[in-house]
């Protein structure tokens, strides 16, 4: 009914505790768990009775609360020193059985905490205790970085403040590989310090946004790597780009005096950002109206759809097209899309490569987003640290299998 092995029962009672009852169950490890490090498990030789009984908390039965009960004697052990023996029931350190860890790291991965605070009866601190032990636990027993060959790296800011989280992706699984704080070189650097020299040689794909930071690093990390820039984040420089011609256009006119015109621009940006496909009625009559009437307006939509169709053709045909687009920015007169000409040219190598090899960030993106929900289901997160734990155990792998099924 505990669901715990290598376990002799002692005995079990029920104690008073506030308005309720709480069965509280006397164990001790069996022989061949008895006796080890609580840090690494293994054998050591008996030093004290540490510091006398300790309780666990473990899953209720029915609506009663059940404690395990047993002394925490120390061990002397020849790594560790001094430790705590280890409990096969329980993690070190953690005040919880392993099934109850569990089941309340199954149910934050599927809800927010306060559900699973009301529903375990404990608290979010534990809770998020919990979820970096079991965490550190599965991480320690897989290499999540064992066999990757193409990922994506990415940042993502988690607080207000300029906080952020540097996050690299296995582009064959779309898995969370790595986390850390910050967006810089350094960041980026520890990340292929894990990796170590042996395995970044046989990154083959890298996809990032336009970072000069993650470039550099990977240059002189993943030599043998094809860098692929983000489509995304091309197009979106184009859609920038518009959204300045179309504010342009909009002070042009209201300065001149002309109120009318510059009134029917102003609700026009949905129009001109958002893919044609999806267009509403209204704002494809809109979109028809600047042809007409505003042809510098028009022109940058157009170099905005135009580099959209050079990632969707891809291969030799997109690079014919590329070059095409960059000759036809250069010469459109419009400041951002000329500007923009120059930065794409600067970043022609890397968009031949997506181009060629159909890599981009978007399951970076999908973990981005997902990562964005776990902050506003939890109100927010109190530490890096916490988020990172949250997230490999959302999109890591990591998640537990409920107990016993």
């Amino acid at each position: 009914m505990l669901g715990v092995e290598r376990v002799t029962i002692e005995g079990f009672g029920f104690e008073a505790d506030g308005d309720e009852e709480v069965l509280v169950v006397q164990v001790r490890p069996t022989g061949a768990a008895a006796g080890r490090c609580g840090r690494c498990g293994c054998r050591g030789r008996g030093y004290d009775q540490g510091g006398g009984i300790r309780r666990w908390r473990s899953l209720d039965l029915g609506t009663t609360r059940v404690f395990l009960q047993a002394r925490a004697p120390r061990v002397s052990c020849r790594e560790h020193g001094v430790a705590v023996a280890a409990v096969p029931w329980a993690r070190a350190g953690a005040r919880f059985t392993r099934d109850f860890e569990d089941t309340c790291a199954w149910l934050a991965a599927r809800t927010a905490a306060s559900v699973v605070c009301q529903l375990m009866r404990t608290s979010w601190r534990f809770v998020t205790g919990l979820i970096g032990r079991v965490v550190t636990e599965n991480s320690s027993q897989r290499d999540l970085l064992g066999g990757i060959r193409r990922i994506g790296i990415d940042e993502i800011s988690h607080r207000k403040g300029h906080r952020y989280l540097t996050c690299v992706i296995d582009q064959d699984s779309g898995r969370l590989v790595w986390a850390a704080p910050g967006r810089n070189s350094e960041t980026l650097g520890r990340f292929f310090d894990e990796l170590g020299p042996a395995r970044s040689a046989q990154l083959t794909h890298v996809s990032a946004d336009g970072a000069e930071w993650i470039h550099t690093v990977v240059a002189q990390r993943a030599t043998k790597a094809v860098l692929c820039l983000d489509p995304f984040h091309v197009v979106a420089w184009a859609t920038k780009a518009l959204d300045e011609v179309r504010r342009a256009t909009w002070n042009t006119l209201r300065r001149s005096g002309d109120t009318a015109a510059a009134g029917q621009l102003k609700g026009t940006r949905w129009a001109l950002v958002k893919n044609p496909e999806d267009l509403t009625p209204d704002q494809r009559g809109s979109l028809a109206g600047i042809s007409k009437v505003n042809a510098g307006l028009y022109r940058a939509y157009l170099l905005k759809e135009q580099l959209r169709a050079v990632f969707a053709t891809k291969g030799q045909r997109g690079e014919e097209l590329l070059a095409g687009w960059i000759a036809w920015a250069r010469r459109s007169q419009l400041p951002g899309f000329v500007k923009l000409a120059a930065t794409i040219k600067r970043f022609q190598p890397l968009i031949r490569n997506t181009l060629n090899h159909g890599l981009s960030n978007a399951k970076s993106e999908a973990t981005n987003t997902h990562l964005r929900m776990l902050t506003r289901r939890a109100y927010g997160f109190h530490s890096p640290e916490a988020l990172i734990a949250m997230a490999m155990l959302t999109r890591g792998g990591l998640c537990p299998a409920l107990p016993g099924r």
